[in-house]
């Protein structure tokens, strides 16, 4: 297979359940043509199981799909009619329910059909890989390997790659690099132990915090209050996470781990709690059967008791005391808070921390390569803004290992087994380290992976312990930005400010920048080291003007805001916007004037500003107004009008391929798969732009307007909202001089103006709106909540 290079130009998915449909469906995301299969069905269509996957792509939430369109791109197969069209597949995978020997059926049934070349992986959440190779003809097992994703696969980062011991080096290889660029996946190579990396440390943690809440009597809605964000863990939590994944699922991973870890020192852990057993035989498996843990009756939310075996109203939050200790930022001080607190909520918490820690210490020497693998499998895949090693590194190693090992002697540790020596060695002060991570098997630490498909990640995520340095130069800083450059004549300008929020400093620093680059690069790139890419206009900064009523002062930031975005439109020098996240108000308008866009497929784009009570001011109502009149064809307002309802509902577009499709991106823009390989993306498009003699487009163009008659139009939409009582009174004025400016004014339809009188009718409605007392109810309630208030 090395000898030419892997192509991966079809895939198959075998089963077309939940998680195999999704995974079809992140395949079409990514423009993979890809195969459904899944059994026969008994009447009508044969396809019909397959195709009911496919429809039902389109009712989940999140979406799996990044455009509704894409479900229309997966052919539904079955196994008696089309295992021929296997042959035209170079990755197969199969995704089918978690029993060893229906998989093994299954693999004798298509193996004659596979191309030579392709690649066979089971999407198994924790059956072993030897046992599956075994089905394989042996010609086969050297292109098999494990793969397994992570619910909801579009979203989650980590796939593990789980290899069978005849499986071809080069095949995993080919495997990770098309998992990291072409499906934007995070890779760990895991060992082929029950429930690999991820959800052995997960459901291990999962049936932690079980035990401790039940030692401690927390009730479980409690225990998702606590154990959710507070921890910089997943909205979902712990029981949430459980309704999630499917109630049934996690009992089966729980029993793969009891069948399989018989001889672990936690072993009394592995089983599903009789609650547990209770609520899957009743058949209410969590969300996808709208009852589980929690229960829903109308508005109100209800989460089980286990004692009665009831549901009772959801809601109880976590004590005040606890609730502050969490809120530290020292990890060290959190946790010895919590350990010496004498409250049941907080010594919950730490008994939770100490059985993971201890858990993950005795075990990394069998499930995992290195503790990096370990912390990123955490974050990628269950949601943990922190690894477990990195949080106890941070917290400081010695004096957690020494509370550790304290509580196992004292009989509180969920089992009593010390600490592996190398975790209680005095001079130890973590697992991450500049020169690697640890390897408790090798006794050595091991460096990041050299696959070339890695060179594309100029900034991977990093862990507690490796002492990374500053990106590149500093070319130039002020309070707003920094500007910074790798040596390879592009500018890069990144943001400093709290979600990279749009301040006054922001515009000053972002015009000096693009200053610089004219003089001094070949071109510019706007990107944020993390997400957001931009939230948009920092309304906090304008408070003061906005409370002494110096509208001079805040005319002057709009006026800026808007030569800023003019600026990156006509630089003499391309300029490209990396977006991942939040790509909002502002920071849209940023992108929509950059020559050249490389958005994440999570970035969700939207100029929102109708949401806090105002319009687009930095170009966002005169680029649409554009856009509208260059995609005309003899009727302006039929182009117009989706765009005007775009920035008048606030509409966000759900993925960098929606975005694309509703008109916040260009045809030429790209969607990354991987936001780590953004500034790379970015910078090949800026230079590609220099190379090709890259001139801005001609000043003074000419806009042709809808005018009076196009208001006229969207006005009388309004009335019948408004009179529908589906908007306020307020949102239809908000609504009306969105109209006003993007149809061009008081003029006749058909005129031509210049960006000039669109920039200006931007600015003059933004301070109307801004000087109007309900807009600014809305500004100070969205400032306090996050929320917006419709009034």
């Amino acid at each position: 297979m090395s000898d030419t290079k892997f192509r991966v130009r079809k895939v198959a998915v075998l089963g077309a359940r939940v998680m195999g449909a999704q995974i079809a469906a992140h395949l079409v995301n990514a423009r993979v043509p890809t195969i459904l299969f899944d059994l026969p069905a008994k009447e009508g269509d044969r396809s019909g199981i397959a195709r009911k996957g496919i429809e039902g792509l389109k009712k989940l939430t999140p979406s799996p799909l990044a455009s509704r369109e894409t479900a229309g791109f997966i052919q539904a197969a079955n196994y008696e009619e089309h295992l021929g069209l296997l042959a035209e597949c170079d990755l197969v995978i199969e995704a089918i329910a978690e029993r060893l020997d229906w998989k093994m059926e299954l693999y004798r049934k298509v193996a004659p059909h596979l191309s030579a070349r392709a690649i066979f992986a089971t999407n198994t959440s924790g059956l072993s890989i030897a046992a599956l190779a075994e089905a394989c003809p042996k010609e086969l097992r050297s292109r098999f390997c494990g793969v397994h994703f992570f619910n909801p696969p579009r979203y989650m980062h980590l796939a593990e790659i789980i290899p069978c011991e005849a499986v071809s080096p080069a095949v995993l290889d080919d495997l990770e690099r098309f998992l990291v660029t072409t499906l934007g996946k995070g890779v760990i190579r895991a060992k082929d132990t029950p429930n690999f990396v991820a959800n052995r440390i997960g459901v291990f943690s999962m049936l932690a915090t079980i035990a401790n809440a039940e030692k401690y009597g927390i009730r479980f809605d409690v225990v998702d209050e606590l154990t959710g964000p507070r921890l910089g863990r997943a909205k979902s939590a712990t029981f949430r996470t459980a309704d999630v994944v499917g109630l049934d699922t996690f009992a089966h991973v729980v029993k793969t781990m009891r069948d399989g870890l018989a001889h672990d020192p936690w072993h009394a852990l592995f089983q599903s709690p009789p609650w547990l057993a209770k609520l899957i035989e009743a058949g209410a498996l969590g969300a996808k059967t709208r009852s589980g843990i929690y229960l829903k009756k109308g508005r109100d939310l209800q989460v089980l008791d286990p004692a009665s075996g009831g549901y009772v109203a959801a809601g109880a939050k976590a004590d005040e005391g606890v609730s502050e200790i969490l809120a530290l930022k020292d990890p060290a001080q959190k946790l010895r808070r919590l350990r010496e607190s004498d409250h049941a909520q907080a010594q919950f918490l730490w008994a939770c921390f100490r059985d993971t820690f201890h858990y993950i210490a005795y075990h990394l020497k069998d499930i995992a390569h290195s503790a990096r693998d370990v912390d990123l499998a955490m974050r990628w895949g269950f949601g943990w803004k922190q690894g477990p090693f990195e949080l106890w590194q941070a917290a400081g190693w010695a004096q957690v290992a020494g509370w550790i090992e304290e509580d196992i002697g004292a009989g509180r540790a969920l089992a009593q087994v010390p600490l592996p020596a190398w975790a209680r060695e005095p001079a130890r002060t973590g697992v991450h380290f500049p020169q690697g991570s640890y390897d408790a098997a090798g006794e050595t630490l091991v460096s990041r992976s050299t696959l070339d498909v890695y060179r594309r990640q100029v900034w991977p995520a990093s862990l507690i312990g490796e002492g990374r340095a500053q990106l590149g130069e500093t070319v130039y800083e002020n309070p707003g930005v920094r500007a910074f450059t790798t040596g390879d004549e592009v500018l890069v300008v990144s943001f400093k400010t709290k979600a990279h929020s749009i301040s006054p400093e922001v515009l000053e620093g972002l015009n000096h920048a693009i200053g610089l680059a004219e003089e001094r690069f070949r071109a510019l790139v706007i990107w944020q080291s993390e997400a957001p890419f931009s939230v948009g206009a920092n309304l906090e900064s304008l408070r003061p003007a906005l409370a002494t009523g110096d509208w001079k002062t805040i005319d002057g930031v709009i006026a800026l805001f808007q030569s800023t975005s003019q600026r990156l439109r006509y630089s003499e020098i391309p300029t490209v916007a990396a977006t991942e996240g939040y790509v909002f108000g502002g920071g849209c308008e940023f992108a929509m004037h950059c020559d050249r866009v490389v958005a994440a497929l999570e970035s969700y784009v939207g100029l929102v500003e109708a949401g806090v009570g105002l319009l687009p001011a930095g170009g966002g109502c005169k680029e649409f107004a554009l856009r509208a009149a260059l995609e005309s064809k003899g009727d302006l307002f039929a182009s117009l009008k989706d765009y005007y309802m775009m920035i008048a509902t606030a509409r966000v577009a759900g993925s960098g391929l929606e975005a694309r499709e509703l008109g916040f991106l260009r045809a030429s823009d790209v969607v990354a798969f991987n936001a780590y390989e953004l500034l790379y993306l970015a910078r090949q498009q800026a230079l590609a732009l220099a190379e090709s003699g890259y001139r801005p487009p001609l000043p003074g163009r000419r806009i042709p307007v809808a005018g009076r008659t196009g208001a006229a139009s969207i006005k009388g939409q309004l009335v019948n909202m408004l009179e529908g009582h589906f908007i306020s009174e307020y949102d239809f004025e908000i609504g009306a001089r969105i109209a006003e400016v993007v149809t061009g004014g008081d003029v006749e339809a058909g005129t031509e103006v210049d960006e000039q009188w669109l920039l200006e009718l931007e600015r003059r409605h933004f301070l109307a709106l801004l000087k109007n007392a309900k807009t600014q109810e809305r500004i100070a309630h969205t400032l306090a909540t996050g929320k917006p208030l419709r009034n």
